[in-house]
């Protein structure tokens, strides 16, 4: 008897919808002439309308991408004061990141957390079929996301670089290149390590988009949008799918 073929399993998700008109082009290009078919909403940025407009009407799986750390918050900034700055602002990653003391408060950040929940509902028209949380390593942040969640009866995702992550009936492993220096996302798709068991998959997170004034104003990640744009509509890439066999899905599929 033949052994079962092990089969790759790969979740290819585009991240930011939201951030700025330059990068809702790119995400709306990788889903019109490329595999990408999970997208991650900021639903707290100005641009954020414009993104959802633009990919009305395609099957896509939408998910919150809860976002503390760019923008303005949904929220009163008064009433989340460990979260924004004198200016009404959220605190950037770099405030975060320039410390080992957790600055999020766990009541404010639910309280913002539900806003940008019900934004997703109205721009959106249902629940993120996932729900996660944007460039802030925060305790109280993934508490808070895991709180509502239940709340809500909301697919919550970790997300943990480090260690495989329960999903419904799946695990998952994170894949996400793109803050590297000499970043080459071709080159990182081809030397993943998928993991083959029962049950497990693998999701890469990439952020195609354009640059902007807002994106050259607001984010220290930049050239890798137009590699991760460039990789999304790529034949090489699949090429690679199809020789490989990769399965394609989304988190759906892994519920």
């Amino acid at each position: 008897m033949n052994a079962r073929k092990a089969v790759k399993r790969l979740i290819l998700r585009a991240d930011d919808l939201g951030f700025s008109e330059g990068v809702n082009l790119g995400i709306e290009k990788s889903v019109r002439d490329g595999l990408i078919r999970t997208v991650g909403v900021m639903t707290n940025m100005e641009a954020s309308e414009h993104g959802v407009k633009l990919l009305s009407g395609r099957k896509l799986c939408w998910g919150l991408h809860t976002n503390i750390s760019a923008g303005r918050p949904l929220s009163d900034p008064e009433k989340i004061p460990s979260l924004t700055t004198e200016d009404g602002f959220f605190k950037t990653s770099k405030v975060y990141r320039s410390t080992e003391e957790d600055l999020v408060n766990l009541d404010e950040v639910i309280l913002e957390i539900e806003a940008q929940l019900a934004r997703f509902r109205e721009l959106v028209g249902e629940d993120p079929h996932y729900f996660e949380g944007h460039a802030v390593r925060s305790q109280n942040f993934n508490k808070g996301l895991q709180m509502v969640a239940e709340r809500h009866g909301l697919r919550y995702l970790e997300m943990n670089p480090d260690a495989p992550v329960p999903f419904g009936r799946s695990m998952l492993y994170l894949h996400m290149e793109s803050m590297k220096p000499n970043y080459e996302p071709m080159n990182a798709i081809r030397t993943m390590q998928f993991h083959l068991g029962e049950g497990e998959a693998d999701f890469f997170i990439c952020h195609p988009g354009y640059l902007d004034a807002a994106i050259l104003r607001m984010s220290s990640l930049q050239i890798p949008r137009t590699q991760d744009l460039e990789l999304t509509v790529s034949r090489e890439l699949r090429e690679y799918v199809e020789e490989e066999e990769i399965q394609m899905l989304t988190y759906d599929d892994v519920w």
